[in-house]
């Protein structure tokens, strides 16, 4: 018989993570399926032959963290591992402004979100305890000096705009210490699933590609760690494919979910994945947490067991208005390279927020950066600079060579020259990331057609009404870069291809007063299939505006709540 508990939840991101917890705290037994695989400190590639293989397409026996869907007109990262996103997003956590609790419509105007912020706000306190919640410690040393930090900020003063450090889900401060400080061991008196050793933030801007010091307080280490292990279940590798209700429409009895596992053994080999076995649960509920996109496929690819979802299954696509840009080549007054270090640091420290009147025109932007090990990348692959290092390097070689043969001596202290075929920094060490999000129009539709049989996702977005908002922010970002004496490039695949890049994708299951303008209703759970909830990006009405991990995981609190009422 197939195994049966009070729940089943898909996807351990922000909103699956945090139904996982509450209903295991409450006594449920609850099974948590996540595709991906679970990564210890110490676990995240960092070596290039160890990062080509960090992708995921099991397929090509790639079981890796990050997966790239590519549409007409935007691409998106999402992150498979158990924790989702917070495994490689950048720590922000802001709440939704008040005022911006409304959709703007292509047509103009705006429609409000069917909750406000005062639903949330009791869940939002919630979640920022469980993430336990810090902000850049700029008041101390060394923190205070960040060169990244101090020239945005720097910047954004100079231009007259509104600046902080945004809270952070990082650990700079162990518990008990004095103050902050980087790169010392800390145990939060809990213990976590990984039973790993953790260390303060050493500021080495690697968190977009997983923490390997146990800095970032990830879902892992905060939601998971402290769910009920007697009735919380969890099952990595372990990839849903098929969803239909146990009962008729008249007698529901829950959900059966059929899955399949990616063994380890299968990974770094090509694997038939449309012939591995499907293992079966069923569930009086069943909790779809798979991300914006993720959601919306199974969804969307079981629609036919599942008859009764709200036509609007796959509309109010939005990338929350994410823009990204480059500040590059600053320069102090006098010519000199402005070293802004965008390695050194969390990957975003500071958010200017500008809010108007008009939510439409109104956007967050904060400075960006990147690991070490992406500099190097950056500018070994600066073609012309290196090959002219490599020429000048042959020259001296060949002068000295012949110098050695006319005089019988030669230098054997060749240090200068080989250090001139190695970038000085100049390249990355002067340019940021700076990223834009805010209020675009979800005019998107997703939906899925099939290829030999198999379904494939498609996204249609037009973006037409919101190219004035991609533009002001834009505009803005440019003059950012030059306040802090940088020239700045606009997203190149953007600017050449006209394809956006967004991290945040959200909506196609947006919620809604009725099965005619949503897919749930406000407890996140679908019209027309009682005790399906859906818990992730996809439930936004539209743009969140801020970073949405917040207000996801505050969504799903408050679906709890009510959920065990």
């Amino acid at each position: 018989m197939d195994e049966h508990f009070d729940a089943v939840v898909i996807g351990s991101g922000f909103g699956g993570s945090v139904l996982t917890y509450r209903l295991a705290q409450a006594g449920k037994r609850v099974c948590l399926l996540e595709r991906g695989k679970a990564y210890r400190p110490g676990d995240y590639p960092r070596a290039p032959h160890e990062l080509r293989k960090n992708f995921w397409d099991p397929s090509e026996g790639l079981h890796g963290m990050f997966d790239i869907w590519s549409f007409r007109g935007i691409e998106s990262v999402v992150t498979s591992g158990l924790g989702g996103g917070s495994l490689t997003y950048a720590n922000v956590l802001i709440r939704k402004p008040e005022r911006w609790f409304l959709t703007p419509l292509a047509s103009g105007g705006y429609q409000p979100w069917p909750i406000t912020r005062a639903d949330l706000d009791p869940h939002y306190d919630a979640v920022e305890k469980m993430m336990a919640v810090q902000t850049y410690p700029v008041q101390h040393a060394p923190y205070s000096t960040t060169p990244k930090t101090v020239a945005f900020q720097t910047a954004a003063r100079k231009l007259g705009l509104n600046v902080i450090n945004p809270p952070l889900a990082v650990t700079f401060q162990a518990p008990g210490s004095a103050r902050p400080m980087p790169g010392e061991a800390f145990d939060t008196g809990s213990g976590n699933l990984h039973k790993s050793a953790r260390l303060t933030c050493r500021l080495c801007g690697e968190c977009d590609v997983g923490c390997n010091d146990g800095s970032k307080n990830s879902l892992d280490f905060t939601y998971l760690s402290a769910a009920d292990t007697r009735f919380a279940e969890i099952r990595t590798r372990s990839e849903v494919r098929t969803i239909e209700p146990r009962g008729d429409g008249n007698n529901p009895r829950g959900y059966r979910i059929g899955y399949v596992v990616h063994e380890e053994q299968a990974e770094g080999k090509p694997t038939k994945t449309s012939k591995l076995p499907l293992r079966y649960v069923t569930a009086d509920r069943l909790v779809l947490a798979a991300g914006t996109l993720g959601s919306n496929y199974l969804l969307l690819s079981n629609r036919k067991s599942l008859p009764g979802l709200s036509k609007r299954l796959g509309q109010r696509f939005s990338g929350n208005g994410d823009v990204l840009g480059f500040a590059y080549k600053a320069k102090q007054r006098g010519g000199l390279p402005h070293e802004l270090s965008p390695s050194h640091g969390p990957v975003i420290t500071s958010t200017i927020h500008s809010d108007t009147e008009d939510p439409r025109n109104a956007f967050y932007l904060q400075d960006a950066g990147f690991p070490q090990f992406a500099s190097w990348l950056a500018d070994s692959v600066d073609a012309p600079s290196a090959a002219t290092r490599a020429l000048r390097f042959v020259k001296a070689r060949a002068l000295a060579a012949l110098s050695g043969s006319r005089s019988g001596s030669h230098k054997s202290n060749i240090g200068a020259q080989v250090s001139g075929l190695l970038p000085d920094e100049s390249g990355s060490g002067s340019m940021m990331p700076l990223l834009g999000m805010g209020m675009d129009v979800p005019e998107g539709k997703i939906d899925v057609k099939y290829v030999r049989g198999k379904a494939r996702l498609t996204l249609d977005w037009p973006n037409r009404a919101s190219r004035s908002y991609f533009n002001h922010v834009g505009k803005t970002a440019e003059r950012v870069a030059h306040a802090m004496g940088a020239d700045f490039q606009a997203n190149p695949l953007q600017r050449v291809l006209g394809q956006l890049v967004t991290v945040h994708p959200l909506g196609g299951c947006a919620m809604g007063t009725s099965a005619d303008d949503g897919v749930v209703d406000t407890r996140c759970e679908a019209f027309g299939h009682p005790g399906l909830y859906i818990v992730d990006g996809s439930v936004m009405p539209g743009p969140v505006g801020p970073n949405p991990s917040l207000t996801i995981a505050a969504i799903a609190d408050r679906a709890a709540t009510q959920m065990l009422s």
